[in-house]
């Protein structure tokens, strides 16, 4: 998987096209990441103690890899990532300004 946890990226597809957020959890095995404050869900919380109310909250849901972009650091663009091997380290690039991201 080549986005990670921390990266800023950009959303390519669904309601939220064009946004953009940082990962805040990556699901290798179902291929999907959490982004921060995009394709929010409402949640219904009843309530903890007697007396309380209960509420709606607003929660992150997964979103599929294939519709999110990295930005690189570098250059600001939206980009794919490539890689590079450097003394058997494998090293994540910008595909448009070939800087390390």
């Amino acid at each position: 998987m080549k986005i990670k946890k921390g990266d800023l990226v950009l959303i390519t597809a669904g309601k939220d096209k064009g946004r953009t957020g940082k990962i805040i959890k990556s699901f290798p095995k179902d291929l999907k990441v959490l982004v921060e404050g995009i394709n929010l869900k409402k949640k219904h919380v009843r309530p903890k103690r007697e007396g309380e109310k209960g509420q709606v909250v607003d929660i992150p849901a997964a979103i599929n890899i294939s519709n999110v972009k990295i930005i690189c650091s570098k250059c600001g663009k939206a980009t794919r990532v490539g890689y590079t091997i450097e003394k058997d380290v494998k090293n994540r690039i910008c595909k448009k300004c070939k800087q390390p991201i």
